[in-house]
């Protein structure tokens, strides 16, 4: 499952996820809000692909119809409003357990900085819980929530999971946000990305 079909998967799958649509060059997009524009490939490398996040208006159109002009019509470039994250992290579904990973702030802290805040393992053989790092980082509600998304994706995606494969899900609570960068919003959680990770021979 590359870039492209997980952003079509996670709208399937029933649960919070980003309000992403396909970009035309034709949009009438807020000026109060800020945008993000990311682009997904039909083939090929999908990795550090182009994004523009946090952009106003005018910018959010004018890079993505360089996009628009740049890749192929089979490709996809989206856009969605910009939020801000206030924890991220991601949650590895494999056969026999699953691992949460949660970082301050933006994904990329953990993605590209390698950081984190903590780390919790799910047994499903023995049904134990082990935390390492902060374990107060975080709250009782988000564990209970993540846990329960995790078991939600686990059995939609069963096939994979037990093919020597995981389900790699990126997660962030966020909060909405106008062009000033002030908070509109309660705080939610939010899915961004859903990959099949293939399991070494």
């Amino acid at each position: 499952m590359n870039k492209l079909e997980g952003f079509y998967e996670l709208k399937k799958m029933g649960i919070p996820v980003i309000p992403w649509q396909p970009f035309t060059g034709q949009e009438a997009l807020d000026d109060n809000l800020l945008w993000t524009v990311r682009v997904a490939l039909l083939r090929g490398n999908d990795f550090n692909l182009p994004r523009a996040v946090g952009v106003t208006a005018q910018e959010a159109l004018s890079i993505g119809r360089e996009y628009l002009a740049r890749f192929s019509p089979d490709d996809l470039i989206i856009y969605y409003p910009y939020f801000i994250a206030l924890k991220s992290g991601v949650i590895d579904i494999q056969s026999t357990r699953t691992i949460i990973e949660a970082v301050d702030k933006d994904l990329w802290n953990l993605t590209t900085l390698g950081l984190r805040d903590v780390t919790i393992i799910i047994d499903h053989l023995t049904g134990d819980v082990s935390t390492y790092g902060q374990a107060e980082f975080l709250d009782h509600d988000e564990v209970t929530e993540l846990m329960n998304y995790a078991r939600r994706i686990r059995a939609i995606h069963r096939d994979y999971i037990f093919a020597s494969s995981s389900v790699l899900m990126e997660w962030s609570y966020a909060v909405n946000t106008n062009v000033e960068r002030e908070l509109l919003s309660n705080k939610y959680l939010v899915f961004m990305e859903c990959k099949v990770v293939v399991a070494q021979s």
